[in-house]
């Protein structure tokens, strides 16, 4: 049986925010390493622009589901996994033959 989201427990919200905040939160110290090293070198090109489309993806679809956890936790994460590649790109162009 399946419920509609305006039918789950308060519980579920909670759940889903401190999910949520633990995800996101774990892009923060890549960040904050890259940012200070001004590398990226041993980062994957390829998993953050994967990554990146596919969070874009999750916070699509939070949107039409209007899920306030989904929205907030991927709207960050994107913001966070998103600085990392631009920095990669940005400071690794080198390894793009440049």
């Amino acid at each position: 049986m399946s419920l509609a989201l305006s039918e789950l427990p308060p519980i579920t919200e909670g759940v889903g925010m401190l999910a949520a905040a633990c995800t996101t939160l774990a892009f923060l110290p890549q960040v904050v390493k890259v940012w200070k090293t001004r590398s990226a070198r041993d980062i994957s090109l390829g998993m953050y622009a994967v990554f990146c489309a596919g969070v874009a993806l999750w916070l699509l679809y939070g949107t039409l589901i209007e899920s306030v956890p989904l929205l907030l936790a991927n709207g960050a994460t994107l913001v966070l996994a998103a600085s990392v590649l631009s920095m990669k790109l940005r400071w690794d162009r080198h390894e793009f033959g440049e």
